[in-house]
């Protein structure tokens, strides 16, 4: 496969990025594009958005990964996640400019580049975005981070013997004592309420509205052995902005037992581009 490095201009700010065309007689008119989450760049942790943009290459479908301003090889100021929109519609472009046959673009983002994916769909509703694919979508509040805490540690740790034993022989510090019930404390704290609105509501409420609203297809991947993706199942079983949205019509959920954040485990990066590849397939037979 021939990829090729791009370079285009968002705000008069140089970002590069990496193409990789389809590897087929007649590819899809579906293209990815790669939102990277974190502070990474386009190549991803162990080679991961590398390989997945290959392999959705090899499958049919343009695939485009590239480094936002502030990031990897792309100049300008570092930016949050919650400002990318810019950054996002412009790659769209570029994408449809060197891929003409790529009329429907998905989005695909892990961490906060999904939460970003979706955050600009909520701004900017761009009816070229057909589909999401999100990978342990970020959700995170200290209500959130707390709640999960308590539900998948401390009560795991609660109900072991082996801290017990430590805490009536005195190995359990007091600080571990004070961290638990803070947890508590902060997990047991006000609910969400609903109707918020305006450009004042929460990240977690925009996301939220985007995910309701988007008539495109969505793939959900969750790893289960990522403390983000709890947090994300436990935030929209909470919030009443997310009111069934497991239950979306056009919803694909993949749970990934064993999986970490990044896919890292043994054959992690293949089961990651197996069910995006199989779910891009379904969508371009769709057309």
């Amino acid at each position: 496969m021939k990829e090729l490095a791009l370079q285009w201009q968002c705000a008069a700010e140089p970002v590069l990025g990496i193409l990789s065309p389809a590897a087929a007689a007649r590819p899809s008119d579906l293209g990815v594009l790669i939102i990277v989450g974190g502070p990474q760049y386009r190549v991803g942790s162990h080679r991961q958005f590398t390989l997945l943009a290959r392999d959705i290459a090899a499958a049919g479908h343009a695939c485009l990964r590239f480094d936002v301003r502030g990031m990897g090889d792309s100049s300008g100021a570092p930016r949050s996640f919650e400002a990318l929109d810019d950054d996002i519609a412009m790659a769209i472009d570029e994408l449809q400019r060197r891929a003409p046959q790529v009329r429907r673009v998905v989005l695909w983002g892990l961490c906060d580049g999904a939460s970003a994916a979706l955050l600009y769909l909520q701004r900017r509703g761009d009816a070229r975005v057909a589909g999401l694919t999100l990978v342990n979508p970020w959700v995170r509040s200290v209500l959130s981070q707390a709640r999960t805490q308590v539900k998948h540690y401390y009560l795991q740790r609660l109900r072991q013997r082996e801290f017990w034993t430590k805490l009536f022989s005195g190995r359990v510090a007091a600080g571990a004592l004070v961290e638990l019930l803070g947890a508590l404390k902060r997990a047991f704290g006000a609910r969400p309420q609903a109707g918020q609105s305006g450009p004042a509501m929460p990240f977690q409420a925009r996301m939220a509205a985007a995910w309701q609203a988007f008539p495109g297809e969505i793939l959900l991947l969750l790893s289960g052995e990522d403390y983000t993706a709890k947090e994300f199942l436990d935030h929209v079983q909470q919030d009443p902005a997310w009111a069934n949205a497991l239950q979306r019509p056009r919803l694909s959920r993949q749970d990934c037992p064993g999986m970490d954040h990044t896919f890292s485990g043994p054959g992690g990066k293949a089961l990651a581009s197996v069910h995006t590849c199989a779910w891009l397939d379904r969508l371009a037979a769709g057309s």
